[in-house]
């Protein structure tokens, strides 16, 4: 399921995947004697204008796969891709700070956090069980979030709204104990709670009359509320600094009306996602 969720069910295929191609793709035309690298990227990695030593913003490009639900609710599940921009760290002009210029990226003490979240779009003639219910566009989320963190453990709490899309609002609450088994290598294992408002609720679990009508589904109003729990694994390894690899593995259970949601019901109440990615840091000095 979820970057960071919107429920936590969807990973965010395609928020970044335009970015992290176009950042790191080779040209065919590339020429070999130049290190494979046309000439502009060629310069800007060897003058380490993405790998500033002191840096005032560094962040995180991930791209892999994931197999996650084919929408909320399904009890079917589909591979594809999943990219992501993960910001770790700004200072700010005045000696302001923003998270943790290591290379994990992991805040300590009590600070703000940024939210993103995407969700993938649902043509619902496209499976069986849900057909002649209303399409979903894609939505995007954006919002904000406060958290403690240690070395050893965090707890967060994110909101967001949805201002492509579902335009509602919708939040995660979150803890994690963090370890450090071997070097390079970090653990996170916390439970999570996924949050909606009625507009978010009704459009992705509701059945209106018109719905009804069409599909032979009964007619449904979902409320807001607590609409997901469950628990997320995460894992990721550093070769260096600047590369390394994440997985994870997340499963949530639908609740309230989400679960008594008769597109739930003809799926599934029980979400899982897995994913796997290959990370690039970036760190940048204005």
């Amino acid at each position: 399921m979820a970057p960071q969720p919107n429920l936590n069910v969807v990973s965010a295929a395609g928020f970044a995947a335009a970015f992290s191609g176009a950042f790191f793709a080779v040209p065919a035309h590339a020429d070999e004697d130049e290190g494979g690298l046309p000439p502009a990227l060629e310069f800007i990695v060897e003058n380490e204008y993405i790998d500033a030593e002191n840096p005032d913003f560094v962040a995180t490009v991930r791209a892999g796969v994931a197999v996650s639900p084919a929408y909320l609710g399904s009890s079917e599940y589909e591979l594809g891709p999943s990219a992501a921009l993960r910001l770790d760290y700004v200072r700010f002009p005045g000696g302001f700070e923003y998270g943790s210029g290591d290379a994990v990226g992991f805040r300590r003490g009590l600070g703000l956090r940024g939210s993103v979240g995407y969700i993938g779009k649902r043509d619902s003639d496209d499976y069986e069980e849900i057909e002649g219910l209303d399409d979903i566009d894609r939505a995007f989320e954006a919002g904000f979030g406060i958290g403690y963190e240690q070395r050893n453990y965090r707890v967060f709490a994110d909101v967001r709204y949805g201002f492509i899309g579902h335009h509602a609002w919708v939040g995660d609450v979150g803890a994690d104990a963090i370890a450090y088994p071997i070097e390079g290598l970090t653990l996170t294992l916390g439970p999570r709670i996924s949050l909606g408002d009625a507009r978010f609720a009704d459009e992705y679990f509701g059945v209106s009359e018109e719905e009804s009508a069409r599909s032979g589904i009964e007619a449904y109003d979902a409320e807001g509320g607590v609409l997901g729990a469950g628990v997320l694994l995460e894992a990721r390894y550093q070769f260096n600094e600047r590369w390394g690899l994440e997985g994870s593995a997340e499963y949530t259970r639908l609740m309230n009306d989400a679960a008594e949601s008769p597109i739930a019901e003809s799926g599934s109440e029980d979400q899982y996602e897995f994913r796997f990615s290959l990370t690039r840091r970036i760190s940048l000095d204005f």
